[in-house]
C-alpha cells in the first residue's frame, strides 16, 4: 500500500522516509501494526473500557449499543401500504361518549298502579263516598290526627288495615304521606244480588266460594270458568285473600263484566246464611268422596281452598259434603283454578 505526502500526495521514497522518521517502513506496515494493537486490546478487554471512558478507539471494532445504530444490521425493508386519500381517512380522534347518554325507554318503577290511591285527602274522600277498597297500608309510628281519623273510617267501613314499614311504601310510590290504599278494579256485589239473580232466572242458586285464594291469576281463571258454566256469583273473603285487582281482572279475560263478585267480612257466617236459605255446601277435600259419585243437583255452593292448605277447618266442618278429585300420578295436588274448573263442570252436567 503506497503512502503519500500530505502536501502534494506524491509517493514517498525510501529517502523521504529516512528523513522523516529515521527508519524505513514497508507498505502496509502501519496498517498491520494498528490492526494487531486492536486485536490485543479486544482480547484484554481494554477496548471496551476505552470506549466507555470516552477514549477514541478503532471504530470498526466497536460494538453498536443497539442494532438500529448500525445500518449493517438493518433487515429487509417492509412494504408500505399506499395511504388512503386524506378525505377518506378516519379521524384519529375518538369520539368521547356522552356523559349522560339517553336511556332506553323503560317502565318507570315509581309509576303508581292504576288502582293506587296515595295521599290522605284522596283516601278520605274515597272511603267517604263508599268506593270499594281492597286494603289500606299505613306506615308504622305515631299517627297524627288526620291519619288516625282515616284509619278509624277504614275500620268502620270494614277495610283491611295493615301497618307496614315506611320503606315498603317508598318502594310503591314516593308521595304517599304515610298511607296508601288499593281500590278495586271493579265494584263488588252483595250475596243477596246473586240469589236474586238466580230467582229471576228461575234457577237453583249456583255459587262459587273461594277460601284463601291469594293468587290473582287463579281468581281471574275461576271467574272466567264460572261465567262459562252459568254460575250466579263468586264469593271471596275480605281478609287473607286476593280481590279484584287489575291482574285478576285481566286474567278473567272480560268475564268480570258478566260475573258478580261479592266480598264478605265473615265467611263462616255467610255460609251459615246460605244454608238457612236452602243452599247445600260442597267443599273440595282430598279425603272426601269421589266427585264422580256425588249428586250436584239442586242449589249448591262449591267451596275451593288454597293450594296446599285447602279449605280451612271451620269451613270444612260446616260443609254438607266433601268431594275429592282422584289422582293417579305422583303429584299430590292440583292447581286451584284447575280443580275448581273440574268441579264446576261436574255440577254443570248435573244441572242440565
Amino acid at each position: 500500500m503506497p503512502f503519500y505526502q500530505d502536501f502534494n500526495k506524491k509517493k514517498m521514497t525510501r529517502a523521504d522516509h529516512l528523513r522523516a522518521n529515521g527508519k524505513w517502513e514497508e507498505e502496509g506496515a502501519r496498517y498491520r501494526r494498528s490492526t494487531a494493537q486492536a486485536d490485543e486490546q479486544r482480547r484484554s478487554g481494554k477496548q471496551d473500557a476505552d470506549r466507555w471512558s470516552g477514549r477514541p478507539g478503532n471504530q470498526w471494532d466497536r460494538k453498536p449499543s443497539s442494532p438500529r445504530q448500525d445500518k449493517r444490521f438493518d433487515g429487509p425493508k417492509k412494504e408500505r401500504r399506499p395511504h388512503a386519500p386524506r378525505a377518506d381517512r378516519p379521524s384519529p380522534r375518538r369520539e368521547k361518549p356522552l356523559r349522560h347518554a339517553p336511556k332506553a325507554e323503560s317502565i318507570n318503577p315509581y309509576e303508581p298502579p292504576e288502582n293506587l290511591l296515595s295521599g290522605r285527602n284522596p283516601i278520605r274522600e274515597a272511603i267517604k263516598n263508599g268506593r270499594d277498597i281492597e286494603k289500606l297500608l299505613v306506615a308504622k309510628g305515631d299517627l297524627s290526627g288526620t291519619a288516625r281519623e282515616i284509619v278509624a273510617m277504614a275500620k268502620e267501613a270494614h277495610i283491611p288495615v295493615q301497618m307496614v314499614d315506611r320503606s315498603r311504601l317508598d318502594e310503591i310510590t314516593r308521595n304517599h304521606q304515610g298511607m296508601l290504599a288499593f281500590a278495586s278494579a271493579y265494584r263488588y256485589y252483595e250475596v243477596e244480588d246473586m240469589l236474586a239473580d238466580a230467582e229471576e232466572k228461575n234457577e237453583p242458586p249456583f255459587l262459587i266460594v273461594l277460601d284463601g285464594i291469594t293468587d290473582p291469576q287463579n281468581l281471574g281463571a275461576i271467574i272466567r270458568t264460572a261465567a262459562c258454566v252459568g254460575a250466579h256469583g263468586v264469593i271471596v273473603p275480605e281478609r287473607r285473600a286476593v280481590g279484584l285487582t287489575p291482574s285478576a281482572v285481566k286474567a278473567s279475560a272480560g268475564a268480570i263484566e258478566t260475573m258478580k263478585v261479592a266480598r264478605v267480612t265473615n265467611l263462616k257466617r255467610t255460609l251459615d246464611e246460605l244454608k238457612n236459605r236452602g243452599v247445600w255446601l260442597y267443599a273440595a277435600d282430598m279425603d272426601g268422596d269421589d266427585y264422580r259419585q256425588v249428586d250436584f243437583s239442586g242449589p249448591l255452593a262449591l267451596i275451593i281452598g288454597a293450594e296446599g292448605e285447602g279449605v280451612s277447618r271451620l269451613v270444612l266442618e260446616n260443609s254438607d259434603y266433601r268431594v275429592s278429585l282422584p289422582m293417579k300420578g305422583g303429584v299430590g295436588s292440583l292447581n286451584a283454578s284447575v280443580a275448581a274448573g273440574i268441579l264446576m263442570y261436574a255440577a254443570f252436567g248435573a244441572r242440565k
